[in-house]
């Protein structure tokens, strides 16, 4: 029986969930969709595509709560991710591929499991001022990751935690923040060599993901889809890391 549509599906699959979770909770695309597309593409060009499309899906989001906005603090979480990703870029173009799909694998567990303490102390504990330094320090971490391993979305999930930021300001402030990070990622690294049939494949799915994610996010509750999106990322995650142990 021939399977050459599996790749193919695994990349829609990958691309249309991370979508949907970044439509109903404001961020997740990278967590969700990255080690599947790693795994499926390897490390650096999976991690590209994530780039492109996150850029992708943020814009559109963007458009629909774009009311919600904080300027201001956006280009001050931006501003110090933009330096970062220069070293992030570097690193990703010149470790060895079986290294770079365990580090992006690990990223992505430490990732999640950051996520999930932030949310466990959420309502405990006195807030942190939402000054400069922790900004920049969000900022320059998202930056990093998402040039390196295409998740950017914890360091600003932590520095909202800690600040007590309301969660619709963040969720619409963030889509803003991976417009630019992305932007600069993709710019430092170039566009990832796909097939043309990929990024059909790829662009559909995205479509596909933000539009159900739309209709979904009235219906779904917002922790219910943070749940699974998690689990999922956590199980890709683990792969990634196996698979890049055992040389890709």
């Amino acid at each position: 029986m021939d399977a050459d549509w599996l790749p193919s599906l695994g990349l829609a699959a990958a691309v249309a969930l991370g979508a949907g979770t970044q439509r109903i909770t404001g961020l997740g695309f990278a967590l969700v969709a990255a080690p599947f597309l790693v795994l499926l593409l390897g490390p650096f060009a999976g991690i590209l595509l994530i780039n492109v499309l996150g850029v992708a899906a943020s814009v559109l989001v963007l458009v629909q709560v774009r009311r919600d906005v904080d300027v201001r603090r956006g280009l001050l979480l931006s501003a110090p991710a933009l330096v970062a990703v220069l070293p992030g870029a570097w690193v990703a173009r010149n470790a060895a591929p079986a290294l770079l799909q365990v580090l992006v694998g690990g990223c992505v567990v430490v990732a999640l499991l950051v996520v999930l303490v932030a949310d466990r102390r959420s309502d405990t504990g006195p807030g942190v001022a939402a000054g400069t330094a922790p900004a920049v320090l969000a900022g320059a971490a998202s930056g990093f990751m998402n040039a390196t391993a295409g998740v950017g979305g914890p360091a600003l999930t932590i520095y909202a935690v800690a600040t007590r930021w309301p969660q619709p300001a963040f969720a619409a402030t963030a889509q803003l923040c991976f417009t630019v990070i992305g932007s600069a990622s993709v710019a430092a690294k170039g566009l990832p060599s796909l097939p043309a049939a990929d990024w059909v494949v790829a662009a559909a799915a995205l479509a596909v993901g933000l539009v159900a994610g739309t209709a979904l996010s009235a219906r779904v509750a917002p922790a219910a889809a943070r749940t699974a999106a998690l689990t999922l990322a956590l199980v890709g995650s683990v792969a990634t890391v196996v698979d890049g142990l055992l040389g890709g």
